[in-house]
């Protein structure tokens, strides 16, 4: 790195990191100002988070929402590195990567998201299954296999938190397992989907009692066996015989963020300013998950793919307003709605004075996913799968059912 060229490092490739570094490649840079932009993660794919079920349903492949960041990155500038962060050295503006080399910094962009917290119950991090990343479902989807190759007659799931993992997972789940499944949803409040609107909730319930699916609220979890699972409600504990159990319940950011000397809330989130910079540190900006950040109208802003999908653009923007000397612009967040995924083929959805659910959302759904797909080569080869797949597939039955009935014959 030359001592004129200004290096933006960028500490996560989800929703927030992924975006904003595409974003900064595409802005106007003059050619005397134009940045080195790297971007590091530890998975070598980016992962469309919001469509990590259809995986477990096969309605989806593993290349279309977690393409590469090399095939993503091609043609950007933007430099990719696969590798773990260990350590960030404010003073000296430097970010340590395990086995790695250690990267300067000019600007530093923190989007390293969230892990799930297993340790909250005894026997959760030996037993039980979280659904984050990419390696979390491969690890699910193995398990699956064996129990439905197993001669078990029914498989017992248990899915600790009914927020919106918990409910989509077992929606898509039941679907998958049909009559072979058997689905208890267990939640510590006395509703599920606390801060769904009324309609995506009612949805829900209905796609959830149609699937026989069991709702335990007001129930704790105390503890998690090799094949047993503690709950309590009402000061009384049973333990139950259960095959699986999957954890969706809270976030926390990793102990690299924590350790640094930055404000932050209760839940261990970096405090911002608007204009997403930290505190004192107007080099360094946060979004996403790790973020405690209240937008230019004081709302909180939550932690949501959707929320760090729209902070990426402010985050660029205001990078490149700095280096070229303009005004930065306050992030202002606008809820576009929320929508679900309720099994195959169904889903529900809220916003912009909108209301849907059945096979009618799950196509609006599908189709809004499409548009907020990272680039647009990405969007069209996606596109035309989901267009020519049905096609192909109703060939490939049709020949099937051609050669069934020449056998029988």
């Amino acid at each position: 790195m030359t001592e004129q060229t200004t290096r933006i490092v960028i500490l996560g490739g989800g929703f927030g990191g992924l975006y904003t570094a595409l974003r900064l490649s595409q802005l106007p840079w003059e050619s005397q100002q134009k940045p080195e932009i790297v971007l590091v993660d530890q998975s070598d794919r980016f992962l469309f988070s919001p469509l990590l079920y259809e995986l477990l349903t096969g309605e989806l492949q593993t290349w279309e929402i977690a393409p590469p960041f090399i095939e993503l990155l091609e043609g950007t500038g933007v430099r990719f590195y696969q590798a773990v962060v260990s350590g960030i050295d404010i003073e000296q503006q430097r970010v340590q990567l395990q086995d790695g080399p250690e990267i300067p910094y000019n600007h530093l962009v923190l989007t390293l998201g969230g892990e799930t917290p297993l340790d909250l119950v005894p026997g959760a991090t030996s037993y039980a299954y979280p659904f984050r990343t990419l390696a979390d479902t491969y690890r699910l989807e193995e398990r699956l296999r064996i129990l439905e190759e197993s001669d078990v007659e029914k498989i017992r799931v248990a899915i600790v938190g009914a927020g919106y993992s918990g409910v989509e997972l077992a929606c898509k789940l039941a679907d998958r397992l049909g009559e072979r499944g058997r689905f208890r949803l267990i939640e510590v409040s006395d509703q599920i989907l606390r801060t769904s609107p009324d309609f995506n909730r009612e949805a829900a319930k209905k796609a959830l009692d149609a699937r026989g699916v069991f709702i335990d609220l007001e129930t704790k979890v105390e503890a998690i066996g090799a094949d047993i699972i503690s709950l309590e409600y009402k000061n009384q504990v049973d333990t139950i015989p259960v095959d699986l159990v999957i954890w969706t319940v809270g976030t926390r950011v990793t102990n690299v963020v924590k350790n640094l000397p930055f404000k932050q809330n209760q839940r261990s989130q970096i405090t911002t300013t608007p204009t997403l910079q930290v505190l004192d540190h107007p080099e360094i900006f946060a979004l996403g998950d790790l973020a405690d950040c209240r937008d230019a109208e004081g709302q909180q802003v939550p932690a949501t793919a959707q929320a760090a999908f729209q902070q990426a653009d402010y985050a660029a923007w205001n990078i490149w307003a700095t280096i070229t000397q303009r005004p930065l612009l306050p992030f202002r967040y606008q809820s576009s709605g929320e929508m679900m995924a309720l099994g195959k083929d169904n889903a529900t959805l809220t916003g912009l004075g909108i209301k849907l659910d059945g096979s009618l959302a799950y196509v609006a759904r599908r189709l809004a996913y499409l548009y907020r797909l990272p680039t647009l080569d990405h969007q069209l080869k996606v596109g035309f799968n989901w267009l020519v797949r049905p096609i192909i597939e109703t060939i490939y039955s049709a020949v099937d059912a051609v050669n069934e009935s020449g056998n029988r014959g």
